[in-house]
């Protein structure tokens, strides 16, 4: 019976043209298995009796990369969204296959749905370099909430749409948060005066913040439109529950410390 749920992905694809790991859900599956096998378990295994590896170049080549990855698909959507504006913020449906931006739609969230499964990479740099502490639950849950829901929507909904709102916004953030990463891998003796660290944390609970607004003000004011009033409901809850995440991340991290140092 518990397998009958994968005939799911015997639908049709919401956006015919066949893209990689799009087609299949077993690749993600698999990815995410392993990451979370990897993270949670083996990896500490592995580095239990191992000195932590120095992969301080990779991560600046990483990081650097990130930086520009994340700019580009931010400033994709600053340009399809009001620059050159395909949707109406009122309802934001996704494009219909014989629209003529269709294939800027479609590869924009692809390249999104790629960096979300790239991200995963910061996780194992932590392991090797026996930075567990980094490991919170906010962390895994985040990369992992991230890929798995990026795919869905993908697979059974389609590209774009409303959700190139959350692509511009969690671009925007992850530019400036690889940026921090890079800088505080150059001059790790400046890491604790990086005094606007915590404001990253604040840009993406603002980011939280926008996306269930918007999603709260189309499910409630947007008549006749198209956008499942499901996936308006799924980005509220998901969001509300990262947002009071990192909220609370937020507070044990920068208001309790310093409350205490005041006592």
């Amino acid at each position: 019976m518990s397998w009958r749920v994968f005939n799911i992905f015997n639908l049709p694809l919401a956006d015919p043209f066949p893209l990689p790991l799009i087609t299949s859900p077993w690749p993600v599956i698999c990815i995410l298995l392993v990451y979370l096998l990897f993270v949670l378990k083996l990896g500490r295994i592995f580095m239990e009796n191992r000195e932590p590896y120095d992969v301080k170049k990779l991560m600046m080549v990483y990081n650097i990369v990130q930086i520009f990855y994340n700019a580009c698909i931010c400033c994709l959507a600053i340009y399809w969204l009001f620059i050159n504006p395909m949707y109406d913020f009122q309802c934001m449906e996704t494009l219909g296959l014989d629209h003529p931006e269709k294939i800027w739609e479609r590869m924009t969230a692809y390249a999104y749905f790629i960096n979300k499964i790239l991200d995963l990479a910061d996780t194992v740099f932590f392991i090797v370099r026996k930075s567990y502490k980094q490991i919170t639950t906010l962390h895994v849950y985040h990369h992992v909430i991230m890929v798995l829901s990026t795919y869905m929507v993908e697979r059974f909904y389609g590209p774009g749409g409303h959700f190139n709102v959350l692509g511009l916004l969690n671009s925007f953030v992850h530019a400036i948060m690889y940026f921090y990463y890079l800088l505080s891998s150059l001059y790790p003796q400046l890491k604790s005066s990086f005094w606007w660290k915590k404001y990253i944390t604040i840009i993406q609970i603002i980011q939280f913040t926008i996306l269930i607004l918007h999603s709260l003000y189309v499910l409630l004011f947007s008549r006749n439109c198209g956008f499942p009033n499901s996936l308006l409901l799924m980005i509220i809850a998901q969001n509300s529950i990262i947002g009071f995440m990192f909220i609370k991340f937020y507070i044990n991290t920068y208001i309790r410390p310093q409350k205490k140092k005041e006592e």
